[in-house]
């Protein structure tokens, strides 16, 4: 059985206002359907059955767009408050949250990724803290990206900037409840910075599959770029 699902949709999408102001990034219209929509049907053609979707920004919005079930998949809803970052979100998701092991998706990247390949990749590395998804982009400039050593453990994060092709996260990761919680982080904290980077000496972090495509749609040419490309993606899968 698949490992539930937390997806961080709760961002308030400031770079995106320019092209869309009255909807929550989630929900950004592409192709005719928000883009959660098509974030979801990828998990629901994968096996999830379970999604816990944490929001903040317009939360309302969308509860109203979704409610408490999406095909076969039951939907959660963690609302943040007040701003509690990724790594925050993610804990207060777990309160409703059973599994030891689980999927964290970023509510505004979409990656054609085998997510029973993470959890096989999982199986055979259970010395690891998360497994994360990574993704080959031509230039990584805009992204931080990752070092590996030929176990495909990650070494290294190196900050944006860095022109040419380069490892990236794809925002897609399998991770182990007690190794979050054993941190001991604040309340608000960045997965990210805090969790992944900050204690990479301490953590055993894996590279468990590769995206073959990838898109996020956080800044308006991505955004546009999204209508044609995730349709295509989607009838791929």
């Amino acid at each position: 059985m698949m490992p539930p699902a937390i997806v961080l949709a709760g961002g308030f999408g400031t770079r995106l206002r320019s092209v869309v102001s009255d909807v929550p990034k989630p929900l950004a219209p592409v192709a005719g359907k928000p883009f959660l929509w098509w974030l979801l049907r990828g998990l629901e053609v994968q096996g999830v059955r379970e999604v816990h979707l944490c929001t903040g920004y317009m939360a309302e919005k969308v509860a109203q767009a979704f409610g408490e079930r999406y095909g076969a998949m039951q939907l959660h809803y963690s609302v943040e408050t007040q701003p509690l970052g990724t790594g925050g979100a993610v804990v207060q998701a777990l309160s409703g949250l059973a599994s030891e092991r689980f999927f964290v998706l970023n509510g505004d990247t979409l990656a054609n990724v085998d997510l029973r390949a993470m959890q096989e990749a999982a199986q055979r590395t259970p010395q690891a803290d998360a497994w994360l998804c990574g993704a080959q982009v031509e230039d990584a400039a805009r992204y931080g990206t990752l070092q590996l050593d030929a176990q495909q453990r990650i070494v290294a994060f190196e900050a944006k900037g860095r022109e040419g092709p380069g490892v990236i996260s794809a925002g897609i990761y399998l991770m182990r409840r007690q190794a979050l919680l054993d941190a001991g982080l604040p309340g608000q904290f960045s997965i990210e910075q805090d969790f992944f980077e900050a204690r990479l000496s301490q953590l055993h972090l894996q590279v468990a599959a590769f995206a073959t495509d990838f898109i996020d749609i956080g800044v308006p040419e991505d955004y546009t770029l999204a209508q044609t490309k995730i349709p295509a993606l989607a009838a791929s899968a």
